[in-house]
């Protein structure tokens, strides 16, 4: 068909807006933090990228606090659950913490809301009940399962907050390339280290390089090994 201008007597069609819905809110809200961060959005901020007032957001997302749960529990969808078996499960739990860890360091400081409350979402749930019918089938007392998702859960969130703040702060430096914003933060701490008077701290002046080490991803990997080797010891 072929497209001809509007006669410049008669009005252009507008473009028609999106029908607001709650998965709409969600996808902008995501939007908007993967872009900015946690502290940028806001039920305010949703609306203007959606060209709408604060109060019609309302008929779908109560606050600001329900739609951080159901941003969060559109990120824990992204999360491939390994195949279950329970005879293999340490490595099938190592591959779900590396997955998961992977999948929250993709959306800025999202893992913060995970520190702040019990995530109730369908695909949270999801990820739970993997979890707990991993490690019950596979000989561990119900209660120590409990404990151990909560551990694990607890240790995958922060170590991925804690690497969100890094690159905030990066952000805020105007940089952006990681590995020397990496690099510039670990030689001040090396500096600050390696001022320090040697004969009352003679340990850390010594192992500088071993506390510094910038590998993020092998300390993490060291302490979910940690993490999973104490899983083991609880099993029946």
């Amino acid at each position: 068909m072929t497209t001809v201008p509007t006669p410049p007597w008669r009005k252009s069609p507008r473009p028609m807006k999106p029908q607001l819905s709650q998965a709409l809110i969600v996808e902008t809200g995501l939007r908007i933090l993967d872009a900015e961060g946690l502290d940028a959005l806001s039920m305010r901020r949703v609306a203007q990228e959606l060209e709408t007032g604060p109060a019609s957001l309302y008929a779908h997302v109560s606050n600001k606090e329900e739609l951080l749960d159901l941003i969060y529990d559109v990120v824990l969808g992204e999360i491939r659950l390994p195949e279950l078996d329970p005879d293999d499960w340490r490595p099938q739990l190592r591959a779900y913490a590396l997955e998961a860890h992977r999948v929250l360091t993709r959306h800025n400081d999202i893992s913060k809301t995970a520190l702040a409350g019990v995530p109730t979402g369908p695909n949270a749930l999801r990820v739970g009940e993997y979890m707990m019918r991993l490690l019950i089938s596979a000989g561990m007392p119900p209660l120590d399962a409990s404990f151990s998702v909560d551990r694990l859960s607890l240790y995958i969130a922060g170590d991925a907050y804690e690497g969100s703040q890094h690159f905030a702060k990066m952000r805020a430096q105007g940089l952006d390339d990681p590995e020397a914003y990496i690099q510039g933060f670990v030689g001040q701490i090396r500096d600050y280290y390696q001022s320090l008077p040697r004969d009352q701290f003679p340990t850390i002046t010594a192992h500088i390089a071993e506390l510094t080490d910038p590998d993020g991803e092998a300390r993490f990997e060291y302490g979910l090994d940690l993490i999973l080797e104490g899983m083991a010891a609880r099993m029946k």
